[in-house]
């Protein structure tokens, strides 16, 4: 099975093309993923025929579970399908939007060129969910099940015996944002909050976690436990969630860069409607799995 290395600001992937729909692919997931044994990646990445958009695609994580959304795999299968699609000619023939269908939705990607390079992909994450169904949180509704979105953006649990007010964000996939006030970001215990919060009864479905920290009206320091798969370099849907927490709190403006451990990602979001997602792509290298 051939297969492609890919990373975004360097969370990192497999990508595969293939056309089987009806295989288990969680077992390979989590055999290709293995960074000891395996190829070594956040994630598998799948590009499928798609009957709505250019293509499909399904994610999944190192332990074999299928997420919703990626914002940095979304990305990279944009390019692999940018620099790898061809016509019957074998002529390349694709448009500068792309269409991509997600678990989430369908997802559109634009697509930046330099002297025939791809420099850039910009891709709509969606619209922001705050109080939706989609965070799947257990919490206490007010008369006419109404959820009061102000306690969603400070939404309070104990973990490891530290409380933690959180910001409950869905991109099409659960967020919970904690906006760290003291200190150096390099120093919050992620490895040891993440795993607690990620799996806290007030999650019953899990979450991603994300520990931000606001430097000014334009930038946001975050660091990102990604459910299914622990801390990571980057996280596409992660970065989107905080800026939408930061500006429904106020602490940021429409445009804001997310500087995460493996690189800068910039997310725009004007309050309403769709969040856009853009950052670096690049392929690392190509094999084959001996599947």
């Amino acid at each position: 099975m051939r297969f492609t290395k890919m990373q975004g600001a360097g969370n990192d992937f497999v990508v595969v093309e293939t056309g089987d729909t009806q295989r288990d692919w969680s077992p390979v997931a989590a055999a290709i993923c293995d960074r000891h044994y395996g190829v070594g990646a956040d994630g598998l990445l799948l590009l499928l025929p798609s009957g709505v958009a250019d293509f499909r695609m399904r994610i999944f994580n190192p332990d074999g579970s299928e997420s919703s959304t990626c914002g940095n795999g979304l990305r990279c299968l944009v390019k692999h399908f940018v620099d790898t699609n061809k016509t019957n000619s074998g002529v390349k023939r694709v448009s500068k939007e792309i269409t991509v269908e997600t678990i989430a939705g369908t997802r559109r990607a634009r697509v930046y060129k330099t002297t025939g390079r791809v420099t850039k992909i910009q891709t709509g994450m969606g619209e922001p969910r705050v109080g939706n169904s989609d965070n799947r949180v257990s919490i206490e509704e007010k008369e006419g099940g109404i959820v009061d979105i102000k306690n969603l953006m400070n939404y309070t649990i104990t973990a490891g015996n530290r409380k933690l007010s959180l910001s409950l964000v869905s991109m099409g996939n659960p967020h919970a944002v904690y906006f760290h006030q003291g200190g150096q970001l390099s120093d919050f215990p992620l490895s040891r909050l993440g795993p607690r919060v990620e799996h806290h009864k007030a999650f019953p479905a899990g979450t991603n976690f994300e520990v931000a920290r606001v430097i000014d009206r334009g930038q946001i320091e975050v660091r990102v436990w990604e459910r299914g798969v622990g801390e990571t370099l980057a996280c596409g849907s992660g970065a989107c969630a905080t800026a939408v927490a930061a500006r429904l709190l106020g602490y940021v403006d429409s445009k804001v860069d997310i500087k995460l451990p493996g690189g800068i990602l910039s997310v725009e979001w004007d309050g309403n409607g769709e969040v856009f997602l853009s950052g670096p792509a690049e392929t690392v290298f190509t094999g084959e799995w001996p599947d």
